[in-house]
């Protein structure tokens, strides 16, 4: 086991043994779990959804990390998050990227804000919508610099997501879906700094998510998340397919198979997605 994923083992470890009971104000799966970014919501997507259980009357935290290890880069994410009241979520969450081919790392921290807007995820007739803010702040961007990035310290994110799930839809299993629409100069998520010389402006791009609930402790599904190219290397749209285990509201597990295509000109970049989401209340 390599020793950064035994680290985040161990600290994800360390939160949920002062696990206490999640909140009681949702369904369990509904919560969804923290993608990439810190955010409630699938693995590389964030949902509509907030991150915990709790009610309009309560108050939730968890915390999560996820290893994304592809052919020539390893992405380890920790993080915490809280939601108030099924209004508000606050996120903070950390990337460090080993260079597996070049050496050396890539580091920067993602503080994320997330308000509902409208609606319920299951029980409004229209779709639960919330917009959300990612401000992303680079720990050195020298090789963003390199690459040709306008800015090497710090970008936001804003996005407007639409989340619904679907009693009974398919076959007598619940389905769930999302479409999230980001305005963004991230280059592969902000590590290799933001805007550059090919696009330098603010782009709305498309992110999808889509899920079938084969019981309440098992979703199956795909994602999608479209890239800018503000560096012309070719960076490609995102795309996973992943099963999450979720045995109580306590505790989550993902795996995927995540198709990254072209970062930093390294092609059909491709490997495992692991991810533990743990509800400390």
């Amino acid at each position: 086991m390599h020793s950064s994923w035994r680290k985040s083992w161990l600290f994800f470890l360390s939160l949920v043994s002062i696990i206490v009971q999640a909140g009681d104000g949702k369904l369990i799966g509904t919560a969804g779990l923290n993608q990439i970014e810190g955010s409630g919501g699938g693995g590389i997507v964030p949902w509509a959804t907030l991150a915990g259980y709790d009610s309009q009357q309560e108050i939730s935290v968890n915390a999560f990390t996820t290893q994304v290890d592809v052919d020539d880069y390893r992405l380890n994410v920790m993080g915490v998050s809280a939601s108030f009241y099924d209004r508000l979520e606050v996120s903070v969450a950390q990337h460090r990227i080993d260079l597996k081919t070049l050496g050396g790392e890539i580091k920067q921290n993602i503080y994320g804000l997330k308000y509902r807007l409208y609606g319920d995820v299951i029980y409004s007739i229209w779709p639960q919508v919330s917009v959300g803010f990612q401000h992303k702040n680079l720990d050195d961007g020298s090789i963003a610099a390199a690459l040709g990035a306008a800015d090497t310290s710090s970008g936001n994110d804003i996005y407007l997501a639409a989340s619904k799930i679907h009693l009974g839809a398919l076959a007598g299993f619940n389905t769930v879906w999302t479409v999230t629409a980001r305005a963004t100069k991230a280059n592969q998520l902000g590590l290799l700094g933001f805007g550059g010389t090919n696009n330098d402006s603010y782009q709305i791009m498309a992110e999808a998510s889509a899920g079938v609930l084969f019981s309440r402790h098992l979703v199956v599904g795909v994602e999608y998340r479209q890239k800018p190219d503000n560096l012309d290397l070719g960076e490609d749209d995102w795309f996973d397919i992943f099963v999450s285990y979720i045995p109580n509201k306590n505790l989550s597990i993902t795996l995927a198979w995540a198709e990254l295509g072209s970062i930093a000109a390294a092609q059909q970049q491709k490997g495992l997605y692991l991810s533990l989401n743990g509800q400390l209340w």
